[in-house]
C-alpha cells in the first residue's frame, strides 16, 4: 500500500509484528510523554505542544544517536516555523536507550530502503520528534502550519495515546491530485507511513471532551537520506 498509495496505515498488533518486538514493549516507552517541556517556538503564541526532539543515523542494521542538534526546516515546508534554530530538549535516556526504540527505527529504515531502493549501507538521517497536544487553553492544534510535506523521504506518525478529546482527524492528500484520505488514529502504537514526496498530510485541531481537558500524545520520525535537514544551515 505504500508504494502503491503513498501512504499506509498499520495497526498496534502489526506495528509489533512489523518491529519484531512485543506491543507491551511500545507501550513501555509511553509514560515518556507524561514529562516534556513546552515548544517555546509557537508563533501562533499557543501553549498546547510540548515536545521532545532527538537524531539518529540508521545504516547496516545499526543505530547511532548523533550529537543533539537543532531542528530546522525551509519555509518552502514550512510556512509557519520554517528557517528558525528550533532547539527543543532531547528525548530521555532511558527511552532512547529501550531495546524496542532501536527496533522501531530499524524497521523505518528497512521500509524506507525497499520503498527507495537504497542498499543497506546508505545511511538514513532520522529526527524523532514526541509531541504532547493538550487542550489546556480550550483547543489544541496538532499542524497549526497546516498541510504539509515536511521535506524528507519518509513520515512515520505514531499514535501514542489520547484522552478525552474529539477531533485529531488525519488528512491526506496527494500532492499531484485532488485525491485525499481522511481518518482518525485512535489505537495506541498505530502508525501511518507516508511518502513525503507523492503526499501532503495534516491533522484536525482538538477540542476537550470534558472540563478535565485532554491530549493527544504522538511520536514522529522522519527519515532522509544525504544528511539532515539543515545540514547546510546549521
Amino acid at each position: 500500500m505504500l508504494s502503491a498509495y503513498g501512504y499506509a496505515v498499520l495497526s498496534p498488533a502489526a506495528v509489533s509484528q512489523w518491529a519484531g518486538c512485543e506491543l507491551a514493549a511500545l507501550e513501555a516507552l509511553s509514560p515518556s510523554w507524561n514529562d516534556m517541556p513546552p515548544d517555546g517556538y509557537l508563533k501562533d503564541g499557543g501553549r498546547y505542544r510540548h515536545r521532545r526532539h532527538s537524531c539518529f543515523v540508521l545504516r547496516d542494521g545499526a543505530v547511532e544517536q548523533v550529537a543533539h542538534r537543532a531542528h530546522w526546516q525551509p519555509v518552502e515546508y514550512n510556512a509557519l516555523h520554517g528557517g528558525m534554530q528550533r532547539w527543543f530538549e532531547p528525548m530521555e535516556l532511558g527511552t532512547v536507550a529501550a531495546p524496542a526504540w532501536k527496533q522501531l527505527l530499524l524497521a523505518l529504515g528497512q521500509t524506507a530502503g525497499a520503498l527507495f531502493g537504497t542498499g543497506a549501507q546508505t545511511p538514513w538521517y532520522a529526527e524523532a520528534h514526541q509531541f504532547r497536544i493538550d487542550t489546556a487553553d480550550g483547543i489544541g492544534r496538532p499542524t497549526p502550519e497546516g498541510a504539509h510535506r515536511d521535506g524528507v523521504d519518509l513520515v512515520a506518525v505514531f499514535l501514542v495515546g489520547r484522552e478525552r478529546i474529539r477531533g485529531g482527524e488525519t488528512r491526506v492528500f496527494d500532492a499531484a491530485g485532488p485525491q485525499g484520505v481522511r481518518f482518525t488514529l485512535t489505537e495506541p502504537w498505530s502508525v501511518m507511513l507516508l511518502d513525503d514526496a507523492r503526499m501532503i498530510h495534516e491533522s484536525t485541531p482538538i477540542l476537550p471532551q470534558s472540563e478535565q481537558g485532554g491530549w493527544r500524545d504522538t511520536l514522529v520520525v522522519t527519515l532522509r537520506r544525504g544528511g539532515f535537514q539543515g545540514s547546510d544551515a546549521a
